[in-house]
């Protein structure tokens, strides 16, 4: 089985990188983001506690977000592997997420971590927030917060996967294609 951790700041096209890999190797995309913007729309208890945090450009809590990921592992049985995209976001995530699927003996097989410059990652952002209406992509202040919040709390995994001798840096600037083609390049080395 095939597990990736797609990694990089708000901005680094984890989304659109997350499709091409799907439709490649037929993987599950696990995206928090998705799941905790449907629990918003639905306006569930889960959704409501995620909005405080995410309105001010902030981690929702390990919990919420681990128990979300688990109950969805566990609903996909006949999956070719899953893309973890934003998930984890700090080593503890990271730890829980290893003890779920050691569990089930489906370990991570590597961790694509897209770098991308930071003004890049701000005229991104502002241009998604025109084009989605996302009201978190439509403040540069917010955005801000949002990539320091990412190197203070985030980025330590890096540090914590290439301790496994999983982690794998790909050039996150250049086109659509460019930045595919780079990570089919490690995926087909994994």
């Amino acid at each position: 089985m095939l597990n990736l951790v797609l990694f990089g700041p708000p901005g680094a096209g984890k989304g659109t990188q997350a499709e091409f890999l799907v439709k490649s190797y037929d993987l599950v995309h696990l995206s928090t983001g998705d799941l905790l913007r449907s629990e918003l729309a639905a306006e569930t208890e889960l959704g409501l506690e995620a909005k405080k945090f995410m309105e001010k450009g902030e981690l929702v809590p390990d919990a919420v977000v681990i128990g979300m990921i688990k109950n969805k592992i566990a609903s996909v049985t006949d999956a070719k592997g899953f893309i973890f995209d934003g998930f984890p976001r700090t080593v503890d995530q990271a730890e829980a997420l290893d003890e779920v699927l050691n569990e089930n003996n489906i370990p991570i097989s590597g961790m694509l971590s897209l770098e991308v410059e930071k003004e890049e990652l701000i005229k991104r952002l502002l241009n998604r927030g025109k084009d989605s209406g996302r009201a978190d992509d439509q403040d540069e202040s917010v955005i801000e917060n949002r990539i320091k919040t990412y190197h203070e709390k985030t980025s330590p995994l890096i540090n914590y996967y290439k301790g496994q001798n999983k982690h794998h840096g790909i050039q996150g600037m250049g086109t659509i294609e460019d930045i595919a083609g780079r990570l089919k390049a490690v995926v087909d080395s994994l």
